[in-house]
């Protein structure tokens, strides 16, 4: 692994939580991701799953641990199962974890390897009346091939039809909303990263590169301080930044365009989520200076909401309210279009498709409610934006917010965002 070793607590203190939300007489079960297939011979890097991940700490394939806490015997309540030792796997891909390397890792006393789960979880899944399936629920998540957890849920329903077959997302949704105070510390590091890296790039980018090449700078820092994209990173230039989802970063960056960056280290599974635009050739003109201050203007605004009580579902109307402002501070929109506008389709979303914020953690968009006041201990981004495909211009700008007692933190505070000092970054160079 590529991170620092993290105290076995963190995942204790998940365990416990999750464990006190369970219903009397129940058992969960959570599995890793798969190894999915690249080609013909390789397999993409893996990537665990985030619930198992946040639950255990156990970074490998193969993977199940079990939560039943109303167990018989002590040992019994929580059990990790993991693949043996493969003398022709060390040779090929190295070694794996061994029963005190996860017991440290996870602070889980009960390892056994995956061969065990029939002899073991056969007579505990009889004494139990009810099973947590960790279906992931997310839009997002749904693909066609099934995953180990609906696999496993696939598995046992017929086995066990006299059971009742519960979720896990309800109770994983209302912890992961809530940072653990390490998970929190994780996080800054992730953004510390993302900082590093967006400077270099302020004093490394100019006309006539490709966007991925923007990229490749991105990456290295990120590589070199232990850290990895997040999600696939957007290197937007010109009209391109008028696409959400632009990832294909292959078009040569022209002169006085603007560029917009939305990236994110992930550190130790933990993601930050940043957006800045910039100007290619190192000064904003008026125009896009003007609609730059505008977003800006939102971003401020919209942060200083963000506090205790509040919830993305209200911060979006009250975003809305302040891109359609701006709009007709910049001439786009006018007041008398504004007032025949027909209320299901304003005329604003033309130029701000997408909301304004969501929930951050080991998941870029963490699960959530946006419906759930903020509470001290949520991470959220605040992100408003500005999109006029005729005037090939595209902003975007994002930070990560930590809700406190009183109010919130900016965790990105230290990374450029004012236009004097991006364009004074640009202007100086790498050393």
């Amino acid at each position: 692994m590529r991170y620092d070793l993290i105290s076995s607590s963190l995942f204790t203190d998940r365990r416990k939580a999750f464990i006190k939300k369970m219903k009397p007489g129940s058992i969960a079960i959570f599995c890793s991701s798969d190894q999915m297939p690249r080609s013909g011979d390789q397999h993409f890097p893996f990537r665990q799953d985030s619930a198992l991940f946040a639950l255990s700490g156990l970074d490998q394939p193969g993977t199940v641990i079990v939560l039943y806490p109303d167990a018989a015997k002590d040992s019994l309540k929580e059990i990790a199962f993991i693949l043996s030792t493969d003398p022709e796997h060390t040779i090929w891909n190295g070694k794996r974890l061994d029963a005190k390397e996860a017991k440290k890792i996870s602070g889980i006393t009960t390892i056994k390897t995956i061969e065990a789960w029939n002899k073991i979880m056969t007579p505990l899944l009889l004494s139990a009346n009810a099973i947590y399936i960790n279906e992931h629920e997310q839009d997002r998540s749904h693909t066609e091939i099934p995953s180990q957890n609906v696999r496993m849920g696939s598995l046992l329903k017929p086995l066990y039809p006299s059971h009742t077959f519960l979720r896990t997302q309800p109770i994983l949704q209302q912890l992961s909303m809530i940072k653990h105070p390490q998970e929190i510390e994780l996080m800054k590091r992730a953004v510390e990263v993302t900082g590093l890296a967006f400077e270099r790039v302020l004093k490394t980018i100019k006309p006539k590169l490709k966007e991925y090449e923007v990229e490749a700078e991105l990456t290295y820092v990120l590589s070199a301080n232990g850290c990895q994209h997040a999600f696939e990173p957007i290197v937007a230039s010109g009209k391109s930044a008028c696409i959400l989802h632009y990832i294909k970063n292959d078009q040569v960056i022209k002169p006085d365009t603007l560029v917009l960056l939305d990236f994110g280290a992930e550190y130790a599974y933990m993601a930050s989520d940043m957006s800045r635009t910039i100007p290619a050739s190192g000064k904003f003109s008026l125009r896009q200076r003007q609609i730059y201050t505008s977003v800006l203007s939102v971003l401020n605004e919209v942060t200083d909401m963000m506090n205790p009580g509040m919830t993305i579902n209200q911060l979006n109307k009250e975003a809305a309210k302040l891109i359609e402002r701006e709009l007709i501070n910049l001439r786009i929109l006018r007041k008398s279009d504004i007032r025949r506008q027909p209320k299901e389709a304003p005329l604003w979303k033309k130029y701000f498709m997408h909301g304004v914020s969501h929930h951050l953690g080991f998941d870029v968009h963490d699960i959530s409610d946006r419906s759930v006041p903020f509470k001290a201990g949520m991470v959220l981004t605040c992100e408003p934006g500005i999109y006029i495909p005729e005037e090939n211009i595209g902003i975007r700008l994002e930070n990560d917010i930590l809700i406190t007692k009183k109010g919130h933190r900016n965790l990105m505070a230290s990374i450029p965002i004012d236009p004097d000092e991006i364009e004074s970054m640009m202007n100086t160079s790498l050393l």
